[in-house]
């Protein structure tokens, strides 16, 4: 099973696809959390990445496509996974249509999870008081949803436009477990 999953950031695709991949058996690959382990390291790449981040802009496509293929041809990967985060661009798109063509892999399900702007700045600000996230604060929020709403809906739309069979709104401000019913029973259902 190969899932999308797309969604301003606070929207609560993390928090789902997490739960989804444990369901499923299969990965969760969540550009953030690679991304942010990749802090840890101690290397140009790991400082470049600190000031994209902390600064609240999105890495670029070249190095994001190079991480996110290195996994999907990974042996973690091979009985699915669950992309939160990507593609977040046309570029990015591009390449992951490119890549899954080159692999013969088939994308079985997309989510785009729709919420209102207001409740994702409070969900991140309560998200940043718990979790003591650098990256989580009204200014790097703003910049991010502006991010979302300039380079990630285009794609979003591209995706419900030509794999409308399996591409699916939620209404991401519902209870979580109630989303993941939701997600589960599309996912046993099939396609439209």
């Amino acid at each position: 099973m190969k899932i999308v999953f797309f969604g301003p950031p606070g929207s609560g695709k993390g928090t789902q696809a997490k739960l989804l991949a444990k369901e499923l058996n299969i990965i969760h690959l969540s550009t953030g959390d690679i991304l942010r382990d990749k802090l840890s390291d101690d290397d140009s790449l790991s400082i470049k990445l600190k000031d994209i981040m902390s600064s609240g802009n999105l890495v670029s496509d070249e190095i994001l496509n190079q991480i996110i293929a290195n996994k999907l041809i990974s042996k973690e990967c091979s009985d699915g996974f669950i992309l939160d985060g990507y593609p977040r661009t046309i570029s990015q798109s591009d390449f992951l249509l490119s890549f899954f063509k080159r692999n013969s892999l088939i994308l079985d399900v997309i989510f785009n999870f729709k919420i209102d702007f207001k409740l994702v700045e409070e969900r991140i600000i309560l998200r940043s008081k718990q979790e003591q996230r650098s990256d989580d604060n009204i200014d790097v929020i703003k910049t991010r949803l502006d991010k979302y709403i300039e380079e990630t809906y285009p794609v979003s739309q591209f995706f419900s436009e030509n794999f409308s069979q399996n591409f699916f709104n939620i209404d991401a401000s519902q209870e979580v477990s109630k989303i993941q019913k939701e997600l589960i029973n599309i996912i046993k259902k099939g396609q439209k």
